[in-house]
């Protein structure tokens, strides 16, 4: 199973990410996702789960958290913010599953803490703080999950 990851849209959904993600079985957009038009781009590719960031309204409507099973594993996704700093190890102190997805940094990770595989996929939305938009590719084959990130370039 192929899995598109998005995050910290912020309202802007390049036509580069739309490219990157084609393909995917479903798309996990971890906040941040700034408007509708978002959530309907993404959805003309696949399924989309989405969880609210620190800046979207709430009239999105969009839960706090999604958790789901895909090929027998546990997937978590948050946006991060509620634990303070989100880092790997904070995230796995407070959840537990095989699977671990944020955003709110905008910096793309790939990390494991034991069996779990920790994801952000980066900021797919305007360039800030100086880092290079980035989406992520999550693949879950056999029970297992593996990870890529990808650099949007324009």
């Amino acid at each position: 199973m192929l899995v598109g990851l998005i995050s910290d849209t912020h309202g802007l959904i390049r036509a580069e990410a739309l490219a990157a993600l084609a393909g995917v079985e479903l798309i996990l957009h971890a906040g941040d996702v700034g408007s509708f038009a978002v959530l309907r781009e993404l959805q003309g590719l696949a399924p989309v789960h989405a969880v609210v960031g620190n800046t979207d309204d709430p009239m999105l409507g969009l839960p706090p958290q999604v958790s789901l099973t895909l090929g027998g594993l546990s997937i978590y996704m948050s946006h991060g913010h509620e634990t303070g700093s989100p880092t790997p190890d904070n995230l796995i102190r407070r959840y537990s599953a095989d699977v671990i997805i944020y955003g709110h940094t905008h910096k793309p990770l790939i990390a494991t803490r034991g069996k779990t595989l920790i994801v952000n996929p980066g900021a797919a939305g305007a360039r800030r703080f100086n880092l290079q938009p980035s989406v992520g590719l999550l693949r879950i084959d056999d029970g297992a999950a593996s990870a890529e990130i990808i650099e949007l370039t324009t």
